[in-house]
């Protein structure tokens, strides 16, 4: 039953950090996007964006993170350092790396020192989803796990994902070309 409490919490702190950077790198991409904006708005919208990454940076992700690290070393513990395990700890250790460069870009735009446009932006908030589906799949197959048919899965993601970003991008070019 211990085993049980210790990967609800683990999981939920899982949950709390990803929702935190889903949502983080969205902000980045809004703040740049604040740049094409006329003063005195463009100012406006930056300082707030400013605050809502420090309230989600500090108040969402790194709890979720500390939630994640103590509960998931609490499951090792108890299951031992198992095959699998090894390969979630090297994708875990890629999204701490990122969240710590999330925590870098954040003060970059807050000192107006980020030269990153909002489409990488774009590109650079679907890491969190690429290693998440890789978590999951390690997670889900342990043992059983096919790497030929995970970089198959992982692949075409990659391709879906940068499609649609690329579409996405065009089509915003279009709108603001018929708007002006």
């Amino acid at each position: 039953m211990y085993f049980l409490y210790i990967k609800a919490l683990h999981i939920i702190g899982v949950i709390v950090w990803f929702a935190g950077l889903f949502y983080l790198g969205r902000l980045f991409v809004y703040h740049q996007e604040a740049n094409l904006r006329s003063e005195p708005l463009r100012t406006v919208m930056k300082l707030q964006f400013s605050q809502m990454e420090r309230r989600l940076y500090y108040g969402i992700t790194w709890p979720g993170l500390c939630i994640s690290i103590v509960f998931g070393t609490a499951l090792i513990f108890e299951i031992g350092l198992q095959n699998w395990l090894h390969s979630k700890l090297a994708l875990a250790a890629i999204l701490v790396g990122y969240h710590l460069w999330c925590g870098h870009l954040r003060k970059q735009l807050l000192n107006d020192r980020c030269n990153w446009s909002a489409k990488q932006f774009r590109f650079f908030n679907e890491i969190p989803t690429l290693l998440l589906v890789s978590i999951v799949f390690i997670v889900v197959f342990k043992n059983e796990f096919s790497w030929s048919i995970f970089s198959i899965i992982l692949g075409g993601l990659i391709l879906l994902i940068s499609g649609t970003l690329q579409w996405l991008v065009k089509r915003r070019k279009n709108e603001a070309a018929e708007n002006n």
